[in-house]
């Protein structure tokens, strides 16, 4: 099914900065619609435009499944999100013109509630400053950048590896020099380490939606922000 729609596809939307690459080259080789192909107008990366973390000094798979590209999960900054929908609207007045004031008005509307929206999400999330806290995948550096919350140790011992007893017993021994307030972990992962050291250090774990449709609240990109700063707030309320 996804080739079909690749091959009739005018624009193709993606994350970018490789967290495709098990996938999406496949299909784009192997229909070669012109107009989807990188570098042309059809074909948008988001995080291209966005300011990317993580971006690893070397490259070496032995260091678990690290991106040459940065991090790829720019949508848990909503600021992020303003720049990519910026970006996006000028791509389909590109590839669509005749719809082209459609697109402006759309982006207008959106930019205005997304503003209001931010400011709201800013004031509430004041107390979030500089809290120290568990990641059990490092996923989530754009959310700490903008909240200013530390991470002090990840649960992975590297990217994508699942931990074992003994490096879990390493981030206890951790967060007892370097206490943290909660461990963090997204709503598709298994919760077995996060809970583990929740009930070993005291510490509450806390499931984040990470994307739309990953908790009940999450059902858009307004309610994304919301659940997400929610359950931030009010750690170990709900799961």
């Amino acid at each position: 099914s996804l080739l079909a729609r690749t091959r009739n596809a005018d624009l193709l939307v993606c994350t970018g900065a490789e967290l495709e690459i098990g996938w999406l080259p496949v299909l784009l080789q192997q229909y070669g619609n012109a107009r989807i192909q990188p570098g042309q107008p059809g074909h948008f990366a988001a995080a291209d435009f966005v300011r990317k973390l993580d971006v690893p000094a070397k490259l070496d798979r032995a260091l678990g499944d690290v991106h040459a590209a940065g991090n790829p999960h720019i949508q848990t900054d909503p600021r992020n999100i303003a720049l990519v929908a910026k970006a996006l609207a000028a791509r389909l007045q590109q590839v669509d013109p005749a719809h082209a004031g459609d697109y402006a008005a759309r982006l207008a509307d959106f930019s205005r509630r997304w503003s209001q929206a931010l400011a709201r999400w800013n004031a509430q999330a004041t107390p979030l400053r500089g809290v120290a806290v568990v990641s059990q995948h490092k996923a989530y550096a754009y959310l700490y950048d903008w909240l200013g919350m530390k991470e002090v140790a990840v649960l992975e011992p590297k990217p994508g590896v699942e931990p074992s007893v003994a490096h879990l017993q390493q981030v206890l021994d951790t967060l007892k020099g370097t206490p943290a307030r909660m461990t963090v972990f997204s709503a598709y992962q298994d919760p077995k380490a996060a809970d583990w050291l929740s009930r070993n250090a005291g510490v509450p774990a806390v499931k984040i939606p990470f994307t739309v449709g990953g908790t009940e609240g999450a059902r858009d990109l307004f309610g994304l922000f919301d659940d997400t700063l929610d359950r931030l707030l009010n750690p170990g309320s709900r799961r």
